[in-house]
């Protein structure tokens, strides 16, 4: 088509009149009806289709009334009276709901003289989709809010912490009183005596407990990522940063709760950054000059023997004063052994539901069962003696288990003898020796660093993050 450009106005006011114009038109055409007031709110033009839709053959009828004689529920006096639009709304009538468009129509001055209004659609189906796609993304971001902040909730209570042992009761004793203030709180304990559960507990009995309980492994997280992990990161600080940045455990705390779990292993640099957020309540991203206030409770938890640790140098003692306010030292399950039989059927139950949830029995103990369990020193503690318990429900032929069946699951455990070297060669192939040799000298090490894996990889000089890799690919129990 060819165009002729002879007429192409030179007067650019002249190009925004007919914009406007055009404009005008396009609205009026496709739109299900148009609708002009003055400024006192009076009708000045409605187009036939919209007339006749309110009970106006002839459009003239309605010119010179109020506009809301003229459609009930009208909004356009408010436009006129606010001078601000309203780009989007539902226009309810005696028949289907209309989406329209209100905007104010202004002079050289910048008054409101009138409005214009634009029934955009009269069926609600020709928005379904988008109605649709709203509600979809809608529904997930509430599932995914509830989500989150169940699972930063505290998930145990003081009662799930077992037993009425004297010892056992002086600790939910101090856990309570130190639930009713906001001091930091220092769990001591070898691993498995429920230094994370009593954490829980404080939390979830504490006035934060609507606010997030979020946890840091320090143990299992590589010192080179502790730092995002603590304090977030902004956008491509450093390489492989994701793109939108990433928010630290401290802002994802803040008003709630920051257990830190094996605090012993923190690296000194860290331990530094950490000291200056606790007396600060603040701290910058990595890579950011945003500063983000803090209001988080710190609870750490340690199975290392952390004064020994500053007397060494490989922990800050103002670190350790800032965080040994309130101490709660978690006994081993050894010094309650009381507790063990109310340990043992609370964990049955768990156990039973969920191995055989079909299943109305319930398994017992025999009388041996139990001071077979009593008189074994548990070093794995409340941990080993669930994962004790957990084999005997899967693999017990009967639900009566006595000392000697007991004994079949604890057998491994208990006896840190190795096979003899014939024992070996007949039996095994080279590979299957030296991984045997292998899980062996590596539980040797972490029995002698109480569990510690940090310390047990530092001692027999390999890598932490390696430590953790032979943990799993061997099944070593920590």
């Amino acid at each position: 088509m060819h165009n002729d450009w002879t007429h192409v106005p030179v007067d650019y006011s002249d190009v925004l009149r007919r914009a406007m114009d055009s404009l005008f038109k396009t609205f009026e055409n496709f739109s299900e009806g148009t609708f002009i007031v003055d400024k006192e709110a009076r009708v000045v033009w409605i187009n036939k289709r919209y007339a006749a839709r309110f009970g106006f053959s002839d459009p003239q009828e309605a010119i010179g009334r109020d506009c809301e004689s003229v459609i009930p529920n009208s909004l356009m006096r408010e436009v006129v009276t606010t001078g601000k639009p309203i780009l989007l709304d539902l226009l309810e009538t005696d028949r289907e709901p209309l989406v329209v468009t209100r905007l104010p129509l202004k002079d050289d001055y910048g008054q409101t003289v009138g409005a214009i209004g634009f029934a955009l659609f009269d069926e609600m189906k020709a928005l379904t989709p988008l109605f649709s796609h709203y509600s979809r993304v809608q529904q997930e971001l509430i599932a995914t809010r509830q989500s989150l902040a169940q699972a930063r909730r505290a998930k145990y209570t003081f009662a799930s912490f077992v037993g009425t042992s004297a010892a056992s009761l002086d600790v939910k004793r101090q856990a309570r009183r130190a639930a009713q203030v906001d001091s930091p709180v220092l769990l001591s304990g070898e691993t498995g005596t429920g230094k994370e559960l009593l954490a829980h507990a404080i939390h979830g009995a504490s006035t934060r407990a609507a606010r997030p309980l979020v946890t840091v492994n320090v143990a299992a997280i590589p010192d080179t990522l502790l730092e995002v992990e603590f304090f977030g990161a902004a956008a491509g600080a450093y390489t492989g940063a994701d793109r939108k940045g990433r928010v630290g455990k401290f802002e994802l705390a803040d008003g709630g709760t920051l257990f830190l779990d094996e605090i012993g292993d923190m690296p000194l640099v860290l331990q530094g950054k950490l000291l200056r957020v606790l007396q600060e309540k603040e701290f910058e991203p990595l890579g950011s000059n945003r500063i983000v206030r803090t209001d988080v409770r710190i609870i750490a938890a340690t199975s290392a023997d952390l004064p020994a640790l500053v007397a060494s140098g490989r922990f800050r003692a103002d670190l350790f004063y800032r965080l040994n306010v309130l101490s709660i030292h978690a006994p081993p399950l050894r010094e309650r052994a009381g507790d063990i039989e109310a340990l043992v059927y609370a964990m049955l139950e768990e156990l039973s539901a969920d191995a055989r949830p079909r299943h109305a029995g319930q398994f017992v103990l025999h009388d041996d069962a139990l001071r077979l369990l009593a008189a074994y020193s548990w070093p794995g503690n409340v941990r080993e003696l669930r994962n004790v318990l957990e084999r005997a429900v899967m693999l017990s032929d009967s639900e009566h288990i006595d000392a000697r069946a007991l004994g079949a699951f604890m057998g491994a455990e208990a006896s840190a003898a190795p096979p003899s070297e014939a024992e070996e060669t007949d039996t095994a192939s080279y590979a299957d020796a030296m991984a045997g040799f292998e899980k062996r000298f590596l539980s040797e090490a972490l029995r002698a660093s109480g569990g510690r894996v940090a310390e047990a990889a530092q001692r027999i000089g390999i890598g932490r993050a390696t430590m953790y890799k032979k943990i799993v690919a061997l099944g070593i129990e920590v």
